[in-house]
């Protein structure tokens, strides 16, 4: 049994505040390091060497081998985007993976994924309102999973690419210990029934620097970084969808920074402009904390504008009751103002 002292070792940071009135009724505490493209801390919050599951965040780490590889050379701009999304389900999602599963050969029943409900309302409604089950392809991670079965018929191996010791997942734990440039001591298996390799806030936060100083240097790990990073800044709709913060604040930085979340309040950045790269944790795995949290460190760093209107959905943003009523803000802790 782990120790919970992996995450509150060293104290973290309050990141995010609730206001209600006057009153300070809650806040959130976190870990997050801002690396530069030699690795290097240049900004931390709390402790960097905090242990945590990067869970859907690591998503670019995990299609990184087939791209470097060589593997995906024939994908779209678009499939690399789903490659690394958690997407909301909707028909802009759904029809592009059961596509590219088709263009394979292959169908829902060879992903292993599971499904869910989607989280797009409209296509929910369709499913009620049918009487319909939904299927492995509206799984929020079934873009991750068509890209996991091209890896895999590239490779011949079996059908079965979520085990531990299958070529796709030795490669990708490979990758994963080569840019953290640490040797990951635990995995843990994430919702959609992938293994999760735990590193540091300070080597994911190095992986993501790496990422982002990739497009001005050569070789096809760099090459293929660039790939990943430009397609998710041009398709932020299919990396998330509408009223997603993924979504919503990589359009509101115009496509200069690439931008992750995970479950469990995990949020990492690609920033190319300035090689940086950003590792966040909520420590109670509040999401609402990790978007305010993320929103004020993209502020501090001079990328994402605190005037912009959709800045103000995460950052200093108003609490409203059930009659729409504003009764408070949630807001960044001190530590990131």
């Amino acid at each position: 049994m782990g120790s919970t002292s992996d995450l509150t070792m060293t104290n973290p940071e309050i990141f995010t505040e609730i206001w209600r009135g006057d009153l300070l009724e809650s806040f959130h505490c976190g870990h997050a390091v801002v690396c530069d493209e030699k690795g290097e801390i240049v900004h931390a919050w709390g402790d960097p060497t905090a242990l945590i599951y990067p869970r859907s965040s690591s998503k670019m780490m995990q299609a990184l081998p087939m791209i470097e590889g060589g593997f995906g050379d024939h994908l779209t701009s678009e499939q690399l985007a789903l490659c690394c999304a958690s997407h909301n389900g909707g028909r802009i999602h759904v029809d592009r993976v059961r596509a590219w599963l088709a263009d394979m050969g292959l169908s829902d029943d060879d992903l292993r994924c599971g499904a869910h409900m989607p989280y797009d309302p409209e296509t929910s409604a369709e499913l009620i309102c049918g009487h319909t089950s939904p299927d492995q392809c509206h799984n929020n991670c079934s873009g991750k999973h068509a890209g996991f079965l091209t890896f895999t018929k590239a490779l011949n191996a079996g059908p079965e690419y979520l085990e531990i010791d299958h070529p796709v997942q030795l490669a990708i734990r490979q990758a994963h210990d080569e840019l953290t440039e640490e040797t990951s001591p635990v995995f843990g298996i994430d919702g959609c029934s992938a293994p999760n390799f735990a590193a540091s806030l300070h080597g994911f936060a190095r992986a993501m620097a790496t990422f982002a100083s990739a497009r001005d240097k050569s070789g096809a790990r760099h090459a293929a970084m660039d790939r990943l990073i430009r397609a998710m800044t041009a398709h932020p709709e299919l990396v998330a969808g509408e009223g997603r913060s993924c979504t919503e604040l990589m359009r509101a930085m115009d496509g200069r920074v690439a931008i992750k979340t995970g479950a469990e309040a995990v949020f990492f950045a690609m920033i190319p402009e300035k090689k940086l790269g950003v590792a966040l944790k909520i420590v109670d795995g509040t999401t609402r904390a990790s978007e305010c949290a993320i929103a004020a460190i993209l502020v501090k760093l001079g990328v994402l504008d605190p005037a912009h209107d959709v800045t103000r959905r995460y950052l200093d943003a108003p609490l409203t009751n059930r009659r729409g009523f504003e009764v408070g803000t949630i807001r960044a802790g001190v530590a990131l103002r």
